[in-house]
C-alpha cells in the first residue's frame, strides 16, 4: 500500500522548511532507514529517513522549494500504485493510459534560463517567442536560446520573464539601441522598467567573475537583517571597560581548571556574559521585546549568543541564564554554540523571540569597534570588541597603558531613550571592571 512521506515539524514555531537535496530518485527502491532527502529550518539542517521499504513513486517538491510542515512531499509504495490522493492540496493528475509513475517520471523539468550580457548580430528567435517577448517586455538580446542552433523559444522567454524586470515599449527600444538593461528599482506602471530606469549592463571588468546563488540560510539571514534595520530606529553607543579585573579572573579560573578544581573552561566571553546578566537585572527595561504599541518585559534573562558557523550566523538562546552560576553559564553557552555549529541545535532556541537580549563577541577577530544589528523583536544587542592597551589616568597625575575592552550597544530608540541606554552600557562597564563571582 502506498504511503506518503511528510515534511516533519521541527519545533512548534517552525511553519515551513526548505528542501535541501533529494538522495533518492523516482523509481528507485528504498530501504527503511535510508535517507530520502535533507531539509532546513531557518537556521538548522536535518535529514529525513524512509520509515519503510518501497519504491519512490513520486516527488512533489524540488530542492530549494519551501514546503509547509506536515505536507506530503513524496510517496513510497509498490510500482503502479495510485498516488493521486497524496498530492498536496488534493490535486489530481490528468487521466492517462500510462501508469501514474510513468506520468511523474515523464514530467519535463523546468529549464533554468541562461542570461548573457548582450548578443551581437541578429538574434535567432521563433515568431511566437518574439511576440511574447514584446508583450512581456523581455530584452531578447540577453537570452541564450535553448532551441535548435541556439534559437530562442517561447519557454526561454517565459523563464526570462521571471528573472528580468519587464520593460515599457520605449524602454525596450532604448535598451536595444544603447545596450542598456533595467535597474533593480523600477518606476513604470505595473512595476515595469521605464526608459529612465535603464542602466548599462556591458561588463566593465570583462568576464573574470562568477555568479553564485545565495544559500537558503544566507537568504534568510539577509532578510532578517534587512527587516531589522527597516523596522526599527537603531542607534549605537560605544564605550570601553578596564579589562584588568576580568583578565585576572580568567587566569584564576584557568589555574583551577588545570588543577582539577573545576571542570569547565571559563572564557573571557563567559565572564562578560555573566556581567551583562547582572546589568540586565538592574535595568529590566533593556531585557525586553518591543512589539509596536507595547513592550514585553521579562522576569528572567534569556541570553542570546551570536555564533559564527559554516552555514551562517546563528543566535541560540540560553534560557533562564540569570539562574546559573558562572560554571553553569559557561557550560550552557558552550553547549548551544557547539550545537549551532554542528547544525543540530533545537530550532526553538533559534527563534528571535527565544532570547530577551543578545551578545555578539568579535573580540577574537581583533575588531575594535562595530555596530551590531538588533535581533528583533529584542530591544538591544551588545557587541563585545577586542582588548587593546589604551592610556588611562591611574591617579595622582600618573598615566599608564591599560588593557581596555570595547563595548558597542545597539538599541531601538523606539523602546529606549539615549540616557537609559547609556546608563545601561555604563553598568555593563562597571560590572566588568568590578566583577565578583
Amino acid at each position: 500500500m502506498a504511503v506518503p512521506v511528510i515534511m516533519p515539524r521541527q519545533g512548534q514555531s517552525v511553519e515551513t522548511c526548505i528542501i535541501g537535496e533529494w538522495y533518492k530518485q523516482v523509481g528507485e527502491e528504498v530501504k527503511a532507514g535510508e535517507v530520502l532527502f535533507s531539509y532546513e529550518t531557518d537556521k538548522a539542517s536535518f535529514e529525513e529517513e524512509a520509515k519503510e521499504d518501497g519504491e519512490l513513486l513520486a516527488v512533489f517538491f524540488e530542492a530549494g522549494d519551501e514546503v509547509p510542515v506536515l505536507t506530503n512531499v513524496a510517496v513510497l509504495g509498490k510500482k503502479g500504485e495510485v498516488i493521486d490522493e497524496f498530492r498536496p492540496g488534493g490535486e489530481v493528475a490528468p487521466a492517462s493510459t500510462e501508469t501514474t509513475t510513468a506520468v511523474v517520471e515523464a514530467a519535463p523539468e523546468k529549464k533554468e534560463v541562461i542570461l548573457v550580457e548582450r548578443q551581437e548580430g541578429n538574434v535567432k528567435i521563433s515568431p511566437r517567442a518574439k511576440v511574447m517577448a514584446e508583450k512581456m517586455g523581455v530584452p531578447v538580446e540577453r537570452i541564450q536560446g535553448s532551441g535548435p542552433h541556439g534559437r530562442i523559444i517561447a519557454q526561454d522567454v517565459e523563464n526570462a520573464a521571471q528573472s528580468l524586470p519587464k520593460m515599457t515599449p520605449l524602454a525596450q527600444e532604448k535598451a536595444k539601441s544603447e545596450s542598456l538593461a533595467p535597474a533593480k528599482e523600477t518606476t513604470g506602471l505595473g512595476g515595469r522598467a521605464s526608459a529612465a530606469d535603464l542602466i548599462s549592463y556591458n561588463p566593465v571588468y570583462g568576464d573574470d567573475f562568477e555568479v553564485k546563488k545565495l544559500s537558503n540560510i544566507r537568504k534568510l539571514i539577509a532578510k532578517a537583517m534587512h527587516q531589522s534595520l527597516q523596522n526599527s530606529a537603531q542607534l549605537t553607543h560605544h564605550m570601553s571597560a578596564d579589562a584588568r579585573k576580568i583578565m585576572a579572573l580568567r587566569k584564576q579560573f584557568k589555574k583551577k581548571l588545570e588543577a582539577g578544581e573545576i571542570s569547565q573552561n571559563i572564557t573571557i566571553n563567559d565572564l562578560v556574559c555573566f556581567a551583562v546578566i547582572k546589568a540586565l537585572k538592574k535595568f529590566p527595561q533593556v531585557n525586553t521585546h518591543f512589539i509596536g504599541d507595547s513592550m514585553r518585559w521579562f522576569k528572567k534573562v534569556h541570553l542570546g549568543l551570536a555564533v559564527d558557523t559554516e552555514r551562517g550566523l546563528m543566535v541560540p538562546a540560553v534560557k533562564n541564564a540569570d539562574d546559573l552560576s558562572i560554571e553553569g553559564l559557561s557550560s550552557q553557552l558552550a553547549s548551544v554554540a557547539g550545537a549551532a555549529r554542528k547544525g543540530n541545535v533545537d530550532p526553538e532556541l533559534l527563534k528571535p523571540e527565544a532570547a530577551s537580549f543578545t551578545v555578539s563577541n568579535l573580540g577574537n577577530y581583533g575588531v575594535e569597534m562595530f555596530t551590531p544589528v538588533i535581533n528583533l523583536p529584542q530591544t538591544a544587542i551588545l557587541g563585545v570588541c577586542t582588548i587593546v592597551p589604551r592610556p588611562k589616568d591611574l591617579g595622582d597625575g600618573v598615566y599608564g597603558f591599560v588593557p581596555m575592552m570595547g563595548l558597542s550597544l545597539t538599541y531601538d530608540h523606539q523602546a529606549l531613550d539615549g540616557g537609559e541606554a547609556t546608563l545601561f552600557l555604563k553598568e555593563i562597564k562597571d560590572q566588568i571592571e568590578n566583577l565578583t563571582i
